[in-house]
């Protein structure tokens, strides 16, 4: 029997998402593309497609697109996978788009859910009254390193070899590869959705090498190399002060983290006496520069989705988190904005009465959420 190839949604047409949708239309599956704002997508939807490019052995050509809109309802309607591929702050704002016409057996992937998002997205759902049977899944980080170019061009620097892939709840992820596997094998079980969450390596690095070199980066406009000159011996040091603090927050939680030393050997195999050493030894970051200014995802995403979800798990569970909690507040202050109201805490996310224990069980499969989530 053949089986049927899946049809896709992408959602988001930013540079990840773009280039997802090409990869997937030069596989030969019929995709989708959705992105709130038309005028961005027009000349992709004028040319029918996008043009991919790969420096690597892989995705060339033209991607040709079975639909382009920026209608939620159009979008969905003929989709098995959902795959979510927007920044974290705007996952809120796609499940409330997306609840309405939803429909049972799709799957709904968050590339990546950053820090808690799969269970955030579901409680949006709920809120919003979904009584769709569909599976919320997440991703530890994308797979795709990747830019747009031009009004419908997108290149891919490099796919990941792996990425750890949980479902919420994570009996639902043995189903999840099994659908995804013809398009992306390179994903793999990533236990559950703590463990995805908080092996987010991303949410130590770009806020608070951000936020030490403030001073430099407003001085210069980004005009230096992020890791290779932003990351001095003591900026490693108060790196690898939050780092440990995740790490104890998911002990507690009954998951294991990976250091961020760990990490650096397994994505890069580059390795070093401390987090200092390990960066400067790999030869990858050479020439990525540090962002323009302080408004930039590296603080309005990674702060709100990424380290205050971790912060709020350390202050519900008594384990020490105010080397983050700082940092957190540094970036309150330099932007002017609350990330603690309309961040992905525990209260905004109606689990602040489980446990620790029942937080896993959740995860896992066992108990069910009953609070609403909080409008923000």
């Amino acid at each position: 029997m053949v089986r049927k190839k899946a049809r896709y949604t992408v959602i988001g047409a930013g540079h990840g998402g773009r280039a997802m949708a090409a990869h997937l239309a030069l596989m030969g599956f019929k995709v989708t593309l959705y992105n709130r704002t038309s005028k961005n997508v027009e000349a992709i939807k004028e040319r029918g497609g996008i043009t991919l490019e790969s420096q690597e052995a892989g995705p060339n050509g033209f991607g040709e697109l079975a639909k382009v809109t920026s209608d939620m309802r159009e979008a969905l309607q003929d989709s098995d996978m959902i795959m979510v591929v927007v920044p974290a702050h705007a996952h809120v704002d796609i499940a409330r788009k997306a609840a309405p016409h939803l429909r049972d057996g799709q799957i709904v992937i968050l590339n990546p859910g950053r820090t808690l998002g799969a269970l955030e997205f579901c409680q949006v759902l709920r809120e919003q009254d979904c009584e769709a049977d569909v599976i919320v899944a997440e991703t530890q980080t994308f797979i795709y390193a990747s830019r747009s170019e031009g009004l419908a061009q997108a290149r891919i620097f490099r796919i990941k070899d792996a990425v750890p892939l949980a479902a919420l709840p994570s009996s639902d992820t043995a189903k999840v590869l099994e659908a995804i596997n013809p398009a992306f094998p390179q994903f793999i079980d990533g236990g559950n959705v703590l463990q995805t969450g908080l092996n987010n390596i991303g949410g130590i690095f770009h806020p608070t090498i951000s936020l030490l070199n403030a001073g430099w980066i407003e001085s210069t406009g980004g005009g230096f190399q992020f890791y290779l000159e932003g990351v001095t011996p003591t900026i490693a040091r108060i790196m690898e002060a939050i780092d440990r603090e995740r790490v104890s927050v998911a002990t507690v939680l009954g998951v294991r983290a990976i250091t961020a030393l760990e990490w650096l050997k397994m994505a890069y195999n580059t390795s070093g006496e401390n987090l200092h050493g390990a960066i400067h030894n790999q030869q990858g970051y050479r020439g990525i520069n540090a962002p323009q200014t302080l408004d930039h995802r590296y603080i309005h995403e990674d702060i709100p989705m990424s380290l205050v979800p971790v912060a709020s798990m350390g202050r519900r569970f008594g384990v020490s988190v105010r080397a983050m909690e700082s940092l957190i507040r540094m970036a309150i202050i330099a932007n002017r904005t609350d990330y603690w109201r309309y961040g992905r805490t525990l209260e905004n996310l109606g689990v602040k009465h489980l446990s620790a224990r029942d937080l896993l069980s959740l995860v896992i499969g066992g108990i069910e959420e009953k609070e609403p989530l909080p409008v923000v």
